[in-house]
């Protein structure tokens, strides 16, 4: 089924796909400072294409991804569009490079016709704090935290440094601060997949992060490629009810 603005307004669309994109969880203060040894991918641009299911309706879109790093500092820029109403979802994580690896000063969340939300790591010299502007909730920064934009790109660079031991089975947690609060990721290392991009097919390795048995929140799947730098080839989300978002890359510009 396509969509027709005759039966959807427009705010509706934009309200489903970024709800799909972005979701917010329970929150724990519990978490471990993790250092690894961490590879920075080179500076890229990533074009992705975009389809959706969401409460029975198709949604066609792209995603431009600009990640930036001179070894020293990192920006990742999101921008998402869907047919028809322009931008809805645009995204940025910036910050320094420190012994963990990427360390995010703020990440700013801008939806379609919603005020922009920031997430802010208050680093100070022996602590600091993760403070939201949406909520009163902070929490101290151990080392390695991540925001949900560049914590796929903290996954990208410890795996570039772990590539024996990135193998199915294995598993890699991070604690990862979204609009609200924060909370521990764990990804698992999956299968080995081929998938087909815009530039052909490309050999990855699926990984993903599965919801509690008992939560009912976004399943993560994540496609990286280790002949094109590990960057994510493609990313899916899928809802407890099977309505889902998914991105493939069309193409990379370094």
């Amino acid at each position: 089924m396509k969509i027709s603005l005759r039966s959807i307004t427009r705010i509706s669309i934009a309200s489903l796909l970024c709800s799909a994109l972005i979701s917010v969880s329970a929150a724990t203060t519990d978490h471990p400072a993790i250092k690894r040894q961490f590879d920075l991918p080179p500076s890229a641009e990533l074009t992705y294409s975009i389809r959706a299911r969401q409460s029975g309706f198709s949604i066609n879109g792209d995603a431009l991804v600009k990640w930036q790093t001179d070894g020293r500092e990192f920006s990742v820029d999101a921008v998402t569009h869907a047919m028809i109403l322009g931008k809805i979802l645009e995204t940025k994580s910036d910050g320094k490079i420190d012994d963990f690896g990427l360390a995010p000063a703020q990440f700013i969340d801008q939806r379609f016709r919603k005020d922009s939300t920031t997430t802010t790591f208050n680093r100070e010299a022996g602590g600091g704090t993760i403070s939201f502007s949406q909520s009163d909730v902070t929490y101290p920064l151990k080392g390695g935290e991540q925001d949900r934009t560049s914590v796929v790109w903290q996954l990208v660079a410890v795996a570039r440094a772990a590539t024996k031991q990135f193998k199915p089975g294995s598993e890699w947690m991070f604690f990862v601060a979204g609009q609200r609060d924060a909370e521990p990721w764990t990804f698992k290392v999956v299968e080995h997949d081929k998938i087909t991009t815009g530039t052909g097919e490309v050999d990855a390795i699926h990984i993903l992060r599965e919801p509690r048995p008992d939560a009912k929140e976004q399943k993560l799947d994540i496609w990286l490629a280790p002949s094109l730098e590990w960057y994510p080839i493609r990313i899916r989300l899928t809802e407890p009810n099977n309505d889902f978002v998914d991105q493939t890359l069309d193409k990379i510009n370094k």
